[in-house]
Order: C-alpha cells, then structure tokens, then sequence
C-alpha cells in the first residue's frame, strides 16, 4: 500500500507556529511517527509539504499517476480559500483522500470553520495533533481491506 502525506503552508513550522493551538510537537516528530507507523504496517509512504499552492496540486496530480493508494492532506489556511485545490483533490478520484487538522478547526474563528477542501475527501479527522494523522492512517488501511 502506497500512501502520500501532504502538508500545506505553515505545517513545516509546527512547535514553532502557535503551540498553545498546535501543540508543541515538531514536524520532524510528525515524520517520525508516521514513519514508525508506516513501518509497523509494511506501507509505502512518502510525505510531501510547501507553502505553495501550485506545488500542493502538481503533486496530487503527479500522485494519481504514481497509483497512490491513499492520500492524508492537510491543506492548512489553503483548507478556506483554495476551489482549485478542492478540484484537484476531486480529479485524482479515485483514490481516497482524508482531510487531516491538527487544531479542532469547527471551535476556531468563523472562516476556519468552512472547508472548501473537505467535500471534495472521503471525510476529515480534526482537533487530534498531530495523531490525527495515524487515526488516517488507519482508515486508509481499513479501507484497502
């Protein structure tokens, strides 16, 4: 099983950007666990990230043609400004993608509670840190079997 990561602008500055929002783990301890967990499971992972939304849809499109299996996307402010990246999301069906927020985004200021990414995936995991991202994880697993 093959699964890309990918992270949007700011998720590269996690336990710097707001810790009393998003917590005090770092991106790299975000790596580590996905990489612990990928190991556990005997996936194929590869995690992507920019502050570019052009890069962010260049590398959804590229995952279509690499067979992704399943993609985890956490699309950060781009979540409640970007139709583009929802119409890419929605192009590379059908390969399942979940919509990951490491702060309960629904409890936050008004504009973050509207996501125009989420409709376009097969559901969203928020509120969680950064285990939101095993929790889709393992979702994507129990969806390929």
């Amino acid at each position: 099983m093959k699964i890309l990561i990918i992270n949007g602008p700011n998720i590269n500055f996690l336990g710097i950007r707001e810790p009393g929002i998003y917590g005090d783990d770092s991106y790299e301890k975000l790596e580590s666990q996905i990489k612990k967990k990928a190991s556990e499971t005997g996936m194929e992972y590869d995690i992507f990230q920019s502050n570019h939304e052009g890069d962010i849809i260049d590398r959804l499109q590229k995952a279509y043609n690499d067979k992704i299996d399943g993609i985890i996307i956490n699309p950060g402010g781009l979540t409640h400004t970007s139709v583009s990246l929802h119409d890419a999301i929605k192009s590379v069906s059908p390969i399942p993608v979940i919509e990951v927020h490491i702060s309960n985004v629904s409890a936050r200021e008004d504009f973050r509670r509207i996501s125009l990414t989420a409709p376009a995936c097969i559901g969203q995991i928020s509120g969680f840190g950064i285990r939101g991202y095993l929790y889709a994880l393992e979702e994507l697993i129990t969806l390929k079997d």
